[in-house]
């Protein structure tokens, strides 16, 4: 069997002397692993590095097994972001994200999703507005998605600051104002406003808001309610969860590094 797909590097693993194991987020299968021989080579290193976009082509006799694949270079994001120390750990992050998904399931929303973001890490000003979204876009395809449309309480559209961390939906000035200490902040720019020109502070918001719903449903499931943790198991039966901690360092690293500029 065979195939060819655009694929974003998402982690790289030593096998043997000279081959790696590579994780790949394509776009039509989703998250795939594959062997790639001769992958610890000065040619070929620079291409398998995280966030780095390739062209892949998979071999294997059955489709079941692991597969050996070769790699092109399409966008070199990894090395076009070299000196930038905060946009590789917020790359980091996003490719720890699409860790989460099971193998060979295709999100094909999330690939493109992804894809804008990388397209825009040279540009500290929209980048981490559109990894915010990108966050609350893994919540929805993991199975919690929060509802920004209107206030939960009395179903107005305006004005709405605040986000229930019960129900994950959005709540009123007036309707939130008597329980705002036990409600979320939601951003400005989660409300319509574009992501140039964004405050740190909104993004630090933004972050707190996607963090807050990520501990409690996918990093740490069974110490929520026991419906958080079968709700993440149904909808995510194939994933390896041992990649949620992973993708917990990797996020940490980056709003660490975020705060210190802030």
């Amino acid at each position: 069997m065979q195939w060819r797909d655009d694929g974003i590097v998402l982690s790289i693993k030593t096998h043997g002397e000279t081959s790696v194991l590579i994780e790949l987020f394509t776009f039509e299968r989703g998250r795939h692993l594959g062997l790639v021989r001769g992958g610890r080579s000065r040619k070929i290193r620079p291409i398998l590095q995280v966030g780095n976009v390739v062209e892949a082509t998979w071999r294997a006799r059955l489709d079941e097994h692991l597969g050996s694949v070769t790699v092109e270079m399409i966008e070199p994001i990894a090395s076009m972001l070299f000196d930038d120390a905060l946009a590789l750990t917020g790359l980091s992050s996003l490719c720890s994200l699409l860790s989460l998904f099971p193998e060979r399931a295709a999100h094909q929303g999330l690939y493109k999703g992804a894809k804008l973001v990388l397209s825009h890490m040279e540009d500290e000003d929209i980048w981490p507005g559109l990894l915010v979204r990108f966050e609350l876009e893994i919540l929805a395809e993991l199975g919690f998605q929060l509802d920004f449309s209107k206030c939960a309480a009395t179903g107005v559209k305006e004005d709405l600051i605040y986000v229930s961390p019960k129900s994950g939906k959005a709540v009123s000035r007036d309707a939130g104002l008597p329980y705002k200490d036990k409600l979320l902040e939601l951003p400005a720019f989660l409300r319509g406003k574009k992501e140039e020109g964004v405050s740190r502070k909104d993004i630090l918001n933004g972050f707190a808001l996607t963090g807050f719903f990520f501990e409690r449903y996918v990093f740490n499931p069974g110490d929520q309610a026991n419906l958080s943790a079968v709700n993440f198991k149904n909808n995510n039966q194939n994933a390896d969860h041992t990649s949620a901690k992973r993708c917990e360092a990797a996020r940490t690293n980056f709003l660490k590094r975020y705060k210190k500029i802030t």
